[in-house]
């Protein structure tokens, strides 16, 4: 066995044990009641937190469906606002180009607290504050610089040469976005649509601002028994949070691989 592979099944142990490590250690802390130096391991356990879970399941059910219901809301705009962007800024040379790729990659740079200040502002005066589409509206906000820089990317790997041979070959639009442009972005999309649920489901401050109290979504639930250092029932909602985000992301890249199924066997390339 050569170093070179060698150091890349190393990289893969740790990155596997990185992602593992947390996760057993938040399913112990959801079964300690005490954690006291210098004890190696928890010596009392308890089950406070998921009794906790259990008598407001209702609560958390209801928490639960606000979170999904806005995060896939806020994750199908987002990839339909993105698209057309990503593919002018890829292929489309023109005026400020560099300007709008610095506005679209702004909320990245710009803090949360800002943005939400001001948004908080003019959706009070549209009546949008405290529902559910000034929430959704808001949390497309920091989703928009990752899905289209993905998804931009994923174009600039592609090339428009099969976009450009299909329009001199007589094909309409329509045509061009189902058999073409949706096919070989398909790979970007779905990491992109990953992305943007995960950042609309983790929001707190920005739902928390526009929501105004009244709608109380899954992360808004968990985050008061963390900053109170409750570890046990930060870590019983840690859990639900992690599992209710992967099920829902293998269902979504499920879904979208069977939708276009025959098309992405046809792009191997990608």
């Amino acid at each position: 066995m050569n170093w070179k592979k060698l150091t890349m099944k190393l990289l893969l142990a740790l990155s596997i044990l990185s992602i593992i490590i947390p996760i057993l250690s938040m399913i112990l802390w959801s079964f300690t009641n005490n954690y006291i130096w210098p004890d190696i391991m928890p010596t009392n356990f308890g089950v406070r937190g998921w009794e906790y879970v259990i008598q407001n399941s209702d609560r958390v059910i209801h928490t639960l469906k606000n979170s999904i219901f806005i995060s896939l809301m806020t994750t199908i705009i987002t990839i339909a606002i993105s698209i057309p962007c990503a593919k002018a800024l890829a292929f489309e040379n023109f005026k400020g180009k560099k300007f709008v790729e610095m506005l679209v990659f702004s909320p990245v740079i710009i803090p949360p607290v800002s943005i939400g200040m001001g948004l908080n502002i003019e959706f009070i005066k549209m009546g949008l504050a405290g529902t559910y589409l000034g929430i959704i509206l808001v949390s497309i906000v920091p989703c928009i610089p990752y899905a289209v820089n993905m998804i931009k990317d994923v174009f600039l790997i592609t090339g428009r040469g099969y976009i450009d041979q299909a329009y001199t070959l007589g094909a309409s639009k329509k045509d061009v976005f189902l058999k073409i442009v949706a096919p070989m972005i398909m790979p970007g999309v779905i990491s992109a649509a990953m992305m943007c649920y995960i950042v609309s489901f983790s929001q707190y401050f920005l739902v928390y601002l526009i929501g105004g109290g009244k709608i109380i979504t899954f992360t808004m639930e968990m985050f008061p028994f963390i900053q109170s250092g409750d570890r046990m029932l930060g870590s019983a909602y840690g859990l639900i949070f992690i599992a209710s985000t992967i099920v829902l992301l293998i269902a979504m890249e499920y879904i979208m691989k069977k939708m276009y199924k025959n098309e992405l066997e046809d792009y191997k390339y990608i």
